[in-house]
C-alpha cells in the first residue's frame, strides 16, 4: 500500500513514493488497498504553512491531513504513530484527539485508553454547543466519557481529506464552515490551539490545498488504473468538468453516467486475474451509474427512483455538485460507543436520539438532525474506515449498509463488483 506524490508535469517514474498503512496495526485492522497518487496542479510546496506548526501544541495541518494517508488519517497509520512516540505524536492531544478534554494521559496505558476512538476509528472530537435559537433542546445525554453537555456536545468524526477540494460544495461534514479560508482559520485556532492567525498564511494554505488532487492509481488486482483505455488516477481530476447538479435532468450536459473511467475494460480478458479484476471494476462502474432503486427515508433528498449517482453526481468525483445534506441513518445510536443525545423539539415535545445532530448544530433546525454532506469518493480505498463516524470498517460494509438501507437487491457478485469499482477510485 503506497501513495505517490507528483507535480502535474512530473512523470510517475519520478514520483516520491510514501508507504500507506505501514507500522504495527492490530491483526484485524483494515489496511488501505492499492497505490494512491497525488497530483499537485501547479507543483508541490513543501514550505507552505500547511506543513508548519502555527499554534501552541506542535500540530500542523498535515498532522491530521497526512499525504501518506490520502490527506486524512487512518487507524493503521495512527497505531504506528502512537507506538513510535508512546502517544506523544502531535495528533495525540486532549483538546480534540481524546474521548474527553479531561481524559487522563499521564501514562502510555492511559493515553492508549484516552485516544481509543482516534486509534480504532480515526475519529477526532468536535466540541459544539446547541445553538441558542435552535428548534430543539438537549433532553438527556449519555456520554460514556463523562464530558458532553448542552454547552459542548462531543461529536466524533473522521477528518475529511484535504484534497480534491475544488469539487467541494460544502465544507466539513456538517457544512458549518462558509469558506476554506474560515476553515483554515478555525482549525488553526481550534485543533492547533493558536492564539491568533495570520490571514496571509491562511490564504497560502487555501491556495495549496485547493490544488491537491488524489485518487487510487494502482489496484491490487487490476493493476494500473490509467492503462488500456481506462482513465483512473488523479491526473484526470486536475481538469475535470465541474458542472452543477447532474442529478437534475434539466441541467446543461445532464448525463446519468457520472463515472466514465473504466468502460474500456468491459471486455477485459477473463483468462487472467488482472483481466477479471478489470472487468469487475467496469461492471461495478455501470452498476453505480445505472442500477435503479427506490430512494426513500433519507431526509434531505426527495423520495424517488434513482441510482448511486443521484447523490454522488459530480462527474468522475462522486461528491454532490450542489449543496445538499442528507440523513441516511448513520447517527443511529444502536450499539454505539459514542455519546448518545436525546433531543426534544421545542414546539411539539417530540424527541429523537442520535449520536450526532449533524447539520442541525449549524442551522438549529429540527429537520436537519442527522444530516451530513455527501462526501467525495476518489481515494476511498486509501482511507478506511467510512461514514462520518467510521462505523463501516470496509467498503464491503459500506455496500452492505446501502443494500439494506435502500433495498438494492444486489446479488453477491454485484456487491463484489461495486466494491471493486469503489476500491479503484
Amino acid at each position: 500500500m503506497q501513495h505517490a506524490l507528483v507535480s502535474k508535469a512530473a512523470p510517475l517514474a519520478l514520483a516520491l513514493v510514501i508507504a500507506v498503512g505501514c507500522g504495527q496495526a492490530p491483526p484485524d485492522a483494515v489496511q488501505p488497498a492499492g497505490q494512491g497518487e497525488t497530483v499537485f496542479a501547479t507543483g508541490s510546496d513543501p514550505t507552505n504553512p500547511f506543513f508548519v506548526s502555527l499554534g501552541t501544541n506542535a500540530r500542523t495541518c498535515a498532522t491530521c491531513h497526512d499525504a501518506a494517508a490520502a490527506w486524512t488519517v487512518t487507524p493503521a497509520a495512527l497505531q504506528a504513530r502512537f507506538d513510535a512516540s508512546a502517544g506523544a505524536d502531535p495528533i495525540f492531544r486532549v483538546n480534540d484527539g481524546a474521548t474527553s478534554p479531561a481524559a487522563d494521559v499521564s501514562t502510555v496505558a492511559a493515553r492508549r485508553s484516552a485516544y481509543d476512538l482516534l486509534l480504532r476509528r480515526g475519529l477526532v472530537r468536535v466540541g459544539q454547543p446547541i445553538p441558542a435559537a435552535a428548534e430543539f433542546t438537549l433532553a438527556a445525554v449519555d456520554d460514556p466519557y463523562g464530558f458532553a453537555s448542552a454547552a459542548e456536545l462531543s461529536l466524533f468524526r473522521r477528518p475529511l481529506p484535504a484534497a480534491n477540494l475544488r469539487f467541494a460544495t460544502q465544507i466539513m461534514w456538517d457544512a458549518r464552515e462558509p469558506s476554506l479560508a474560515q476553515q483554515a482559520s478555525d482549525a488553526t485556532r481550534g485543533h492547533a490551539q493558536a492564539m491568533q492567525v495570520d490571514a496571509a498564511q491562511m490564504d497560502r494554505i487555501v491556495a495549496f490545498e485547493s490544488e491537491i488532487y488524489t485518487a487510487v492509481r494502482v489496484d491490487d488486482v487490476a493493476g494500473d488504473l490509467a492503462s488500456d483505455g481506462a482513465t483512473g488516477g488523479a491526473a484526470l481530476l486536475v481538469n475535470a468538468d465541474l458542472r452543477p447538479g447532474l442529478g437534475d435532468p434539466t441541467a446543461v450536459g445532464f448525463d446519468r453516467n457520472v463515472f466514465q473511467l473504466f468502460g474500456a475494460w468491459s471486455g477485459a480478458d477473463a483468462s487472467t486475474a488482472e483481466g477479471r479484476g478489470r472487468a469487475a471494476i467496469a461492471r461495478g462502474e455501470q452498476l453505480f451509474d445505472t442500477h435503479r432503486f427506490r430512494i426513500r427515508g433519507a431526509p434531505g433528498i426527495a423520495d424517488q427512483q434513482g441510482t448511486c449517482s443521484t447523490c454522488h453526481d459530480t462527474p468522475d468525483v462522486g461528491s454532490h455538485s450542489t449543496p445538499v445534506a442528507i440523513d441516511i441513518g448513520v447517527s443511529d445510536p444502536t450499539g454505539a460507543d459514542l455519546p448518545v443525545y436525546t433531543l426534544r423539539q421545542v414546539t411539539t415535545g417530540q424527541t429523537v436520539t442520535t449520536t450526532d445532530p449533524g447539520l442541525a448544530l449549524t442551522t438549529g433546525r429540527w429537520a436537519d438532525i442527522g444530516k451530513f454532506k455527501v462526501p467525495m469518493l476518489r481515494g476511498l480505498a486509501l482511507r478506511p474506515p467510512y461514514f462520518h463516524d467510521g462505523r463501516a470498517d470496509s467498503l464491503d460494509d459500506v455496500v452492505r449498509f446501502y443494500d439494506r438501507k435502500f433495498d438494492l437487491h444486489l446479488s453477491g457478485d454485484e456487491q463484489a463488483d461495486l466494491v471493486a469499482f469503489l476500491t479503484a477510485l
